[in-house]
């Protein structure tokens, strides 16, 4: 009887692959299959992060190609295709450690591919990674709760940014490039510039932090992490 292989859906963390846990370096050593995602230019952000973290040499190196479309039918074709990939490797005894940004339970892209692995079979084991939050807040030197305070993450184009500050405590708006502009005027709006801070590209070579949101450019890329800190609780402590 054959021996299938494992999946492992690998959290690289933010960015800086001294952010990668113990656990995934490990992992990632083990397996000889490195699937990582790929976009449209060719670039596999989370394999140049484990590669600063681990030695790659002699791997299988299998690009996933994901279309950062709304299109569901397309995701989900893509997902297939992924999966259909893996699934190669897997039937062979091939153990797969399948790299993602941040971690693999957070808006990962990794997941939907898991869950086809898992339906058709297959063992599957997450290991998770430091969050682009997390790190965020790290770089911001700030706290993202305080005692019996909720922390809410919104995700870019899910939610509107007016909705999102009616909502009590912190607020962390993910992947806010695109729309930042209109971003910073609600928050102007709001009154929140003056308890909003930006991490873009975090713990990349390009990582920028603003301080200050009536100075940010406007397209400072993908990668944008905005933390709303509540004005109410200010108010509260005064």
């Amino acid at each position: 009887m054959n021996k299938y292989g494992i999946l492992y859906s690998v959290g690289v963390g933010p960015g800086d692959p001294q952010l990668m846990t113990l656990k995934a370096v490990e992992t990632i050593g083990r397996c000889p299959v490195v699937a990582s995602p790929r976009t449209r230019s060719g670039e596999m952000l989370a394999l140049d992060i484990a590669r600063g973290a681990s030695d790659l040499g002699g791997k299988t190196v299998l690009p996933l190609d994901f279309a950062m479309a709304h299109d569901r039918e397309r995701r989900r074709r893509d997902h297939e295709r992924a999966a259909d990939a893996i699934e190669a490797h897997l039937k062979a005894g091939r153990d797969v450690a399948m790299l993602n940004l941040g971690d693999v339970s957070i808006y990962a892209s990794c997941g939907y591919v898991r869950e086809l692995i898992s339906q058709r079979g297959y063992e599957s084991v997450m290991i998770p990674g430091v969050t682009s939050f997390c790190a965020v807040a790290a770089r911001l030197d700030t706290s993202l709760t305080e005692p019996d305070e909720p922390l809410h993450i919104i995700p870019g184009g899910a939610w509107s940014t007016e909705k999102a500050l009616e909502l009590p405590g912190v607020k962390v708006l993910m992947k806010t490039g695109r729309s930042l502009p209109e971003v910073v005027e609600t928050l102007a709006k709001h009154g929140c510039l003056d308890t909003s801070a930006m991490v873009a590209d975090c713990g990349l070579p390009t990582e920028r932090v603003y301080r200050d949101l009536s100075s940010v450019p406007d397209d400072p890329g993908y990668f944008v992490t905005i933390v709303v800190k509540d004005r109410s609780a200010d108010k509260a402590a005064d």
